[in-house]
């Protein structure tokens, strides 16, 4: 099961963010249920809508290199409500079939009016903390 998460700025604009589990297998004792579970997760980003306003802004501006990010025209934006993403999936171990979530939830946002998307946007960029958790499928409890 996976919950795409939605990200609202100061600044009017609405991002999303996708978490999908890459891999996750049973490595070892955990006091968690007797079962420690690796888990390798990766997300990314979407612009949902940006203000008008933004969009003329940047629209005369170039199109953002392709490759890491430009090192000028970063400004902070601060984060004003959020949904987290998440992802759950079950993992088949010596104990029996665990539930795995992983949670994403964003800690900081910045954009760029210096440059522009081939979608006529600014440049967004975000952080965000993964948290990861795991019970048995049968535990109700947890």
């Amino acid at each position: 099961m996976s919950n795409v998460g939605t990200v609202e700025l100061k600044d009017g604009t609405i991002l999303k963010l996708k978490i999908t589990i890459v891999d996750a297998r049973e490595s070892g004792f955990s006091p968690f249920g007797g079962v420690n579970i690796a888990v390798k997760a990766i997300g990314g980003i979407g612009v949902v809508s940006v203000p008008n306003e933004l969009k003329k802004r940047v629209s005369k501006k170039p199109i953002a290199p392709a490759g890491p990010p430009p090192e000028d025209g970063w400004e902070i934006v601060d984060i004003i409500n959020y949904t987290p993403a998440a992802e759950t999936i079950e993992v088949e171990t010596f104990k029996g079939p665990f539930q795995v979530m992983v949670k994403g939830e964003p800690t900081m946002a910045s954009r760029n009016l210096n440059y522009r998307t081939e979608l006529g946007e600014p440049l967004y960029w975000l952080n965000w903390v993964n948290k990861i958790s795991w019970k048995p499928k049968s535990d109700e409890k947890c």
